[in-house]
């Protein structure tokens, strides 16, 4: 398997964690700060075993990280594969600018 194999692998799972809007939003709880599990599960209207098996797909996509202090554990955010992410998407967003300028100048004549 090579490097881009590896890579797109990641993205994948990137994907797959960002599919769910509850994951979304824990996301953006956590660019705000740490929190542990009860904070997380306060601010959602679903159970506190479903809150922590959507941080569980979250830390396996590496979206967070985990620090333990005493008996809680930490949930805060890994910003390096949603800049993977957005890397790999920046690729395409150029491919499209330039189809779509030379559809445009195709137009235009």
């Amino acid at each position: 398997m090579d490097k881009g194999e590896v890579l797109s692998y990641k993205i994948n799972d990137v994907f797959s964690a960002l599919a769910d809007e509850h994951r979304r939003n824990m996301l953006v709880m956590l660019s705000k700060g740490s929190k542990n599990v009860n904070e997380i599960a306060s601010a959602f209207k679903i159970s506190r075993p479903a809150v922590s098996k959507h941080l569980k797909i979250l830390k396996r996509s590496n979206l967070v990280a985990i620090k333990k202090e005493g008996r809680n554990r930490y949930f805060s955010l890994n910003p390096k594969p949603v800049k993977e992410v957005f890397d790999w998407l920046k690729f395409y967003d150029k491919s499209w600018d330039r189809k779509l300028q030379s559809l445009k100048n195709y137009l235009e004549k």
